[in-house]
């Protein structure tokens, strides 16, 4: 296990380091920072100084070179640095281990990393509550599609997932959005838009998880679409399988044969597409998070994108990304537990 956890920590480590290149480069030459910093009526002089301490009169290899100091968790600063930076850490000397520091944002001054902290648990609500949907209603549609084949309820399960997968989340949401939240608004009660925590002038902050509801089935169509047809499919070859005919000759029931030796081995395709649906979800969060008014990463991106705050957008491809990689590694190790004939290498 911890060869195997020092391997992959060491992949992490180049697919960050290469995302962190890409992501530099990729925001060169959208704009000037100090202009955007100070706004269209700054003075040359004040827009020289922002530039000096946003280093950007520095050639573009030693900026890159202080990105990487600032983003990375081994880090040289002076005392003033730090403090300055507010950067958190243990620190000999001016050399030390730290937490990345991600720059300021133009727009509001703050830290990127508060603003991305204070956006990331509503957007991590609702992927999960997404997720743990397309499971749920995902792997009980491949189940009952695989063990009816060839029935109406096949069939449907069948129709149903491929409209799910076609259908594009931006589009989905406007379609439930418009449907639930506007025509059905009588019956279902669902605001058009919504965020977890809505403030009101008499009572203050409040929580409305009615909101969740609908960017959540719009999230959640997707994987639920890609779980079906991969628990169908895994489910019809496991029970074709010898061991299966053992079992019902053993005079096991039904139910224990198809949800305790069929249902575990055919797992092992579902959870890749659930630990790798879960980090897309994070990512594909953007649009949905939008139409909804769901104040996530994916709202805060694309009105950071907008402003052309480009610190809080670097941020948050870089935060998604380390996301990626750190359910890439769950999702090696989940597949040891499931199915003990994998082993880790």
């Amino acid at each position: 296990m911890l060869p195997f956890l020092i391997k992959k920590i060491l992949y992490g480590f180049l697919v960050m380091a290469g995302v962190v290149v890409i992501v530099f480069f990729l925001f060169q030459g959208f704009g000037d920072p100090a202009r955007l910093v100070i706004g269209q009526t700054g003075d040359s002089a004040t827009i020289k100084n922002i530039r000096k301490e946003l280093a950007l009169d520095k050639p573009k290899w030693k900026q890159f070179i202080l990105y990487v100091n600032d983003v990375s968790p081994l880090g040289y600063y002076t005392t003033q640095q730090r403090e300055q930076k507010n950067i958190k850490g243990i620190f000999i000397g001016n050399v030390g281990i730290k937490l990345p520091y991600l720059r300021r944002s133009y727009q509001s001054k703050k830290n990127v990393s508060e603003i991305l902290a204070e956006a990331l648990p509503s957007t991590i609500l609702l992927a999960a509550t997404a997720m743990i949907f397309a499971i749920i209603v995902g792997i009980f549609l491949g189940v009952i599609a695989a063990i009816k084949q060839n029935t109406w309820l096949d069939t449907s399960s069948v129709f149903a997932s491929v409209l799910g997968i076609s259908a594009p989340s931006f589009f989905m949401g406007i379609v439930l959005a418009y449907l639930f939240g506007f025509v059905l608004n009588q019956y279902t009660s669902l605001p058009l838009t919504g965020s977890l925590y809505e403030i009101d002038a008499f009572t203050g902050k409040q929580l409305q998880l009615k909101n969740l509801i609908l960017p959540a089935l719009t999230l959640g169509i997707r994987p639920l679409a890609i779980i079906t047809q991969l628990t169908r499919s895994s489910m019809l070859d496991v029970l074709n399988q010898d061991y299966i005919r053992t079992a019902y000759a053993k005079g096991l029931s039904k139910k224990i044969v198809i949800f305790k030796h069929a249902l575990r081995n055919a797992l092992n395709p579902v959870i890749t597409a659930i630990t790798g649906w879960f980090a897309e979800l994070l990512a594909g969060a953007f649009f949905v998070e939008y139409i909804f008014g769901w104040n996530g990463i994916g709202k805060l991106t694309v009105n950071a994108l907008e402003n052309l705050d480009f610190p809080v957008v670097m941020g948050s491809v870089l935060l998604t990304a380390l996301f990626f990689v750190i359910v890439n590694i769950i999702a090696d190790i989940l597949y040891s537990i499931i199915d003990p004939r994998i082993e880790l290498e």
